[in-house]
């Protein structure tokens, strides 16, 4: 048994490879057990079909209902694109090879502004937590080398708090978040305020997908905010509570412990480091006598897949620290 296994008071690879949704388990021979599986069997599966099948031929998804006096049609669009782009990608390993992601890509760079944010899910405010998350996916389906990547990350620098970190710009001008889709001028941040660890765990994960950007000094300062902050509260009122920590999503969305762990992870940071001991303790204390784990999700109709995609997160993560 691998070093990283011995870790865990049950073993969570059997029932990980041989879990009955199949885009977890061959995800997951692939992942934990080193063994080579077609893309073209993921992408073929039925959950991954449906999905296909509702992409629209502009390379979007429509977003069912949304609320004007909050955000455009169009914007709401740009959300459900991002959504549905995390599942093609994260859960049936699809990439730029495939068309349906090279018509998504290009849907979302239209919404690239020239000083490379991407914008309008907060109306004409900055969103560094949108525009990370949608380059961690572009990234990671093969756009790591793209011009408008780098231009990405050039912006998410420039509009860093003073302390390193990264925050939503109208947020520290105590702005409310109900003013995206009513304020026409584009609110500059007070870098002077403290960063948000939810926003800064976002931003980080594009950093930890683009292997260029990763041992980057502006990675490791931002890393070491993340790293201070787990299981404290945030700065700032959005999922502030300390609970937040506990409540999960995949693909991931906002910051947690185990998208944190997997971002420190991928970013090198030791697994001798308190903090991460503290966090990997948790994991090994909560795991279930049939390996897994029963986790708050916030997100998702078939929670026990969900279950399944956050134990093989946590597993990975665990290889990345102890190999």
């Amino acid at each position: 048994m691998e070093k990283w296994r011995d870790h865990f008071r049950y073993d969570p690879v059997i029932p990980l490879t041989e879990h009955k949704d199949q885009s977890v388990a061959l995800s997951a021979q692939r992942d934990l057990l080193g063994k080579k599986i077609s893309l073209q069997k993921l992408w073929q599966l039925p959950e991954a079909q449906k999905i296909l099948r509702k992409q629209k031929e502009n390379g979007a998804w429509e977003y069912p209902g949304g609320k004007e006096k909050i955000r455009t049609q169009e914007n709401y669009n740009q959300v459900e694109t991002y959504r549905n782009l995390g599942y093609l990608i994260e859960q049936f390993g699809f990439t730029h090879k495939h068309p349906a992601i090279q018509n998504a890509a290009e849907y979302l760079f239209s919404f690239q502004t020239s000083e490379g944010d991407f914008r309008g899910i907060y109306g004409n405010q900055y969103t560094p937590n949108y525009t990370a998350g949608i380059a961690e996916l572009l990234i990671k389906a093969g756009y790591a080398r793209d011009a408008r990547i780098n231009k990405v990350f050039e912006w998410l620098i420039s509009i860093r708090q003073a302390d390193g970190g990264w925050a939503i710009p109208i947020r520290t001008r105590n702005y409310s978040l109900d003013i995206i889709s009513m304020h026409s001028t584009t609110i500059e941040p007070d870098v002077t305020k403290p960063y948000s660890h939810m926003v800064t765990g976002v931003v980080l994960r594009a950093f930890a997908a683009q292997a260029s950007r990763r041992k980057s000094p502006e990675a490791m300062k931002a890393g070491k905010l993340l790293l201070s902050s787990l299981f404290n509260k945030d700065h700032y009122p959005d999922r502030a509570g300390k609970d937040y920590w506990l409540k999960f999503t995949f693909p991931f969305w906002f910051t947690d412990l185990i998208s944190a762990m997997d971002t420190l992870s991928r970013l090198g940071f030791s697994e001798q480091e308190i903090e991460i001991q503290h966090a990997l303790h948790w994991f090994i204390k909560e795991q279930r006598k049939n390996g897994l784990w029963e986790l708050k999700i916030l997100k998702g109709r078939n929670k026990e897949v969900i279950q399944a995609w956050l134990g093989l997160a946590i597993c990975r993560s665990f290889k990345r620290f102890y190999e």
